[in-house]
């Protein structure tokens, strides 16, 4: 039987507090936060009133096939395994425990062959010209980089104005704090440089400097920026029909900056920089996108066919 929240509170509290403490200090967006919180709740309530020093791999299989009984797919497994790595991490460190079980747990095989959401470069082309309203230099900006430097929601919404050097290179906060550091074309540097100077410094709030900021100065929050992008992208499948069967979001287009930065010639180790992805097999995933470049290498070999009529 289930436990309560008020029986979860009293047996596991503490350690649901120093998970929700180290995430923080890990740098993990508040809608990760609140998606590892509940998974681990969930977990916690099947274990309940089970000492978490007894816990063993049993328990995480256990927890996981119940997550797929009750209609979890592979891509949602895997982020429950997260958390749970997430959360035995944290009390690792933390000297609460020993071991971490999760950890020994492997993931779906299925989610690496995965093939990502992305937009071709005309596509992309014609979804910068639907960036509409009073804040258009600014929402541009936004999507120019997330779809041409392929920065995250989270890593636009932590960017301050000292983030963008005289020589072009944005400093990008990125997931578990690691900076990485991304020299922009200089058209874009140029765009974020006047967005900047035509919202004037004294309207940001804070000592921080925001670069993206409210009509209020306030720094915009994650939610905003999805927004900005969600509502745009709603408008480029209003006018092409080939769209209006995609989940698009934000995030897509990170992978179309991925894609076409693969099919430019980019080496996985350096696309691997340029995405700030801790594992190199995350970034793998991209050389699988399509069958343009086989097509292209395939296509060199029609001359040298013999006559076959």
């Amino acid at each position: 039987m289930s436990a309560t929240n008020h029986e979860l509170q009293e047996t596991y509290g503490e350690e649901l507090e120093l998970f929700s403490i180290w995430m923080k200090n890990q740098g993990m967006t508040s809608s990760t936060e609140k998606a590892y919180l509940a998974d681990v709740r969930q977990y916690l309530s099947m274990l309940y009133p089970a000492d978490l020093e007894n816990t063993g791999k049993l328990d995480i299989m256990r927890y996981l096939s119940r997550s797929r009984e009750g209609g979890a797919g592979d891509e949602a497994r895997n982020r429950k395994l997260s958390s749970l790595r997430a959360f035995y991490r944290s009390l690792n460190e933390m000297d609460r425990l020993s071991s971490n079980p999760a950890a020994l747990t492997p993931k779906s095989r299925q989610q690496k062959n995965r093939i990502p959401v992305y937009l071709e470069e005309g596509q992309l082309q014609q979804l910068f010209q639907h960036v509409e309203g009073k804040h258009r230099e600014r929402n541009l900006s936004i999507l120019l980089l997330m779809a041409y430097a392929g920065l995250r929601v989270g890593e636009i919404h932590r960017l301050n104005i000292h983030d963008l050097k005289l020589d072009g290179i944005l400093s990008v906060l990125g997931k578990g704090r690691k900076w990485r550091y991304l020299p922009l074309p200089d058209s874009l540097a140029g765009l974020l440089r006047r967005m900047m100077e035509e919202n004037l410094l004294e309207m940001r709030q804070g000592k921080e400097q925001p670069m993206f900021i409210s009509q209020l100065g306030r720094r915009l929050s994650i939610r905003m920026i999805q927004t900005i992008a969600d509502a745009t992208l709603r408008r480029l499948q209003g006018e092409l029909p080939e769209l209006s069967m995609k989940k698009l979001s934000s995030h897509k287009l990170r992978h179309s900056f991925a894609t076409m930065q693969i099919r430019s010639g980019t080496d996985i180790r350096t696309l691997q920089e340029l995405l700030g992805h801790a594992s190199i097999e995350t970034t793998q995933i991209y050389t699988h996108i399509d069958n343009y470049q086989m097509k292209a290498a395939m296509e060199q070999m029609s001359g040298k066919l013999p006559s076959l009529g």
